[in-house]
């Protein structure tokens, strides 16, 4: 299997040439990379929860599936040992649609014949990253009062396998 390019290769957000259609003249992208992100919506969706934790970016950044998925799975782990499968709510707020693009240029003998440089260097679909943006939420867990310090212990774990900085903001949910 071919390795990943590191994840600052495609940090920074850029314009999104993603456009699929269903009529091949006006799609961009051959083909579309696989979603890697499980599932959205955990938890107990239907209960009413005191507080709302949300982690929020503390600058624009575009963040791959896989950090995505791996945030989204270490923290649920901890949310589960001590919270049980019903005593939260978590919702991933955003949803990874930027399709990212490689141009790999070969090197080495006979290089010449296969690759075309920069001619018509558009690229072919690597991965999808979601563009997330300063100040909006990326995940929010709703909680009662009592399991806070689970809820925001788990989003400090999360934070640890995100690509940048990021805050943990507690609001009262009015009833």
């Amino acid at each position: 299997m071919a390795k990943l390019r590191k994840g600052v290769s495609y940090r920074k957000i850029e314009r999104p040439y993603t456009r699929i259609s269903k009529f091949k003249a006006k799609s961009f992208i051959r083909m579309t990379p696989h979603i890697k992100i499980i599932r959205f919506d955990m938890g107990e969706p239907d209960k009413d929860y005191q507080y709302t934790l949300c982690l929020v970016p503390k600058a624009s950044i575009q963040i791959r599936q896989e950090s995505l998925e791996s945030a989204r799975m270490t923290c649920l782990r901890h949310i589960e040992l001590n919270l049980g499968k019903t005593g939260y709510h978590f919702k991933i707020k955003t949803f990874p649609y930027h399709i990212l693009r490689e141009n790999p240029l070969a090197s080495g003998a006979g290089a010449d014949r296969m690759s075309t440089g920069m001619q018509k260097s558009y690229g072919k679909p690597i991965g999808i990253a979601a563009q997330v943006m300063k100040g909006k939420p990326l995940f929010e867990i709703k909680v009662n009062k009592e399991n806070i310090p689970v809820a925001k212990f788990a989003l400090h774990k999360a934070i640890s396998k995100m690509p940048c900085s990021f805050s943990i903001q507690i609001a009262e949910n009015k009833a």
